[in-house]
């Protein structure tokens, strides 16, 4: 006899975990089911996020950081290191101890809000059911009121580099590098291949990106792209865009890259490459064929804007639908789902997801770019404030980058916040807020922000929207 529940999700990464403890919050009986093992055999949850994404590599990335910081940057503040070494192991191992503090921290979670975690592969039957398979090949059937699909995603592969996990690796192998290569080549230069670019260049590896695409973060407002890139190329990072990748191979213990840029095709060797280059949905082998489901022609699965599939009481969420592969959307996409379920008149704001880049500086944005605005025929003003100009920043050696704040020029609604420059993760969420409430550029002008801070700069920009910023000569605006 198969075991009953109100809600079975399939995934315990950031979308799956969050869904079942909001929807046992709310009264539900809730299983989970998760792939992930650990050394022991035992299940583990918090998906790849927790385990080699999001937080191991936010690990690396302060580790290397204040290695680099000791090294390189701290004479300027009169204290002296001398001979600064990185213990890599070291290293990996306060990596290894977050992560696991994390993912017992989400099994205590699941015990506390009586979600039943199971270990298997779950794929979804007609009839809302889901059949689980263990390591063992063992196969149980859970019945679902209701279904919740969050299986994430998996990192994409290109012909032209195959892992072999040793030489030429993806994500998660960069993640558990022992040593520190002396010429690292990653192909992509995108968020993923940028953080890890970041830690590895900061370690002392000469860095080559690969990026077959001719803009440097597309995706990101051009003025703030440019502007970091700016900075990448001033640490190191040699970024080298229009550059596709045709072939890679292992020769005497290092790997050999062809490449083809306008100058023709080329050739170079790496002591490891590193295949950044996004990742894809987790849905094959997700669900039967008679389930009801279906998928579009990127793999992610149809929902519409509450995560309803089109077949009854299923939904997906996270890196499997449509939308920025980001763990808190995904999170935000399993409580509405969950509340919605429970009966609650649930909604999400697309329109506010932030996203970043955590390098350093961070890379932040939220809502629409110059190049959207323009492209849409949206009147716009815009409003900039460089770090230079902040007393906080300079105070702490740390001042490039800017603030860029977008409003609406009828309105003076703000329509979108960019940001390159120290914690720009924070200072972002700052206007998230703001736009979530429907401000203008003129409140968050008439806020008293404290100071100094760097919190200060999205005031700034915020004032420069209408030519009233105080503490850099305002530009002439659009009219």
């Amino acid at each position: 006899m198969s075991e009953k529940y109100d809600v079975v999700v399939i995934g315990a990464g950031p979308a799956g975990y969050v869904a079942a403890i909001r929807a046992a919050q709310l009264g539900l009986s809730v299983a989970c089911v998760e792939q992930w093992l650990d050394d022991k055999g035992k299940v583990r949850l918090g998906g790849t996020c927790l385990n080699v994404g999001c937080i191991p590599s936010k690990a690396l990335l302060d580790s290397s950081y204040k290695f680099a910081e000791a090294r390189d940057h701290l004479a300027v503040h009169g204290i002296a290191v001398k001979g600064a070494e990185i213990d890599v192991p070291a290293m990996l191992q306060r990596k290894e101890k977050i992560v696991e503090q994390l993912t017992g921290g989400i099994a205590g979670l699941f015990k506390h809000n009586g979600v039943t975690p199971v270990s298997g592969t779950g794929k979804v039957l007609s009839g809302a059911r889901v059949e689980v398979t263990d390591k063992d090949g063992n196969v149980q059937v859970l019945d679902a009121g209701n279904v919740i699909i969050a299986a994430g995603s998996v990192p994409v592969e290109i012909p032209p580099a195959p892992i072999d996990d040793e030489y030429i690796i993806d994500s998660t192998g960069a993640l558990e590098l022992r040593e520190v290569p002396a010429r690292l080549g990653v192909i992509g230069a995108g968020v993923i291949g940028l953080e890890l670019g970041s830690v590895w260049n900061r370690l002392g590896s000469e860095v080559v990106m690969l990026e077959a695409l001719d803009e440097f973060l597309p995706m990101m407002d051009v003025q703030i792209a440019r502007e970091a890139a700016r900075i990448f190329k001033k640490q190191g990072l040699d970024i080298r865009l229009g550059t596709r990748v045709t072939g890679a191979r292992v020769k005497k213990g290092a790997v050999e890259v062809s490449y083809t840029t306008a100058n023709g095709d080329q050739t170079e060797t790496f002591d490891r490459l590193i295949v950044a280059v996004g990742r894809k949905p987790r849905s094959q082998e997700l669900f039967a064929s008679d389930s009801g489901l279906t998928l579009d022609e990127r793999g992610y699965i149809f929902v519409n804007d509450y995560c309803e599939t089109e077949a009854p009481h299923i939904f997906a969420i996270g890196d499997v639908v449509r939308g920025p592969m980001l763990a808190h959307k995904g999170s935000e996409e399993g409580v509405m789902v969950a509340e919605r379920i429970a009966g609650k008149p649930a909604q999400m704001n697309y329109d506010c997801i932030p996203s970043v880049i955590y390098t350093h500086p961070e890379v932040a944005a939220v809502g629409k770019t110059e190049q959207e605005l323009k492209a849409d025929g949206t009147p716009y003003k815009a409003g900039v404030f460089p770090f230079a100009a902040s007393g906080r920043a300079l105070a702490s050696n740390d001042s490039d980058g800017m603030v860029k704040i977008l409003a609406h020029a009828d309105t003076d609604r703000i329509l979108g916040c960019h940001v390159v420059g120290p914690s720009a993760a924070d200072l972002v969420q700052q206007v998230v807020i703001a736009m979530e409430f429907g401000s203008s550029a003129e409140d968050i002008g008439l806020t008293v922000f404290g100071h100094p801070t760097l919190s200060e700069a999205v005031h700034e920009a915020a004032l420069a929207v209408n030519g009233h910023a105080i503490h850099i000569a305002n530009r002439k605006q659009r009219k």
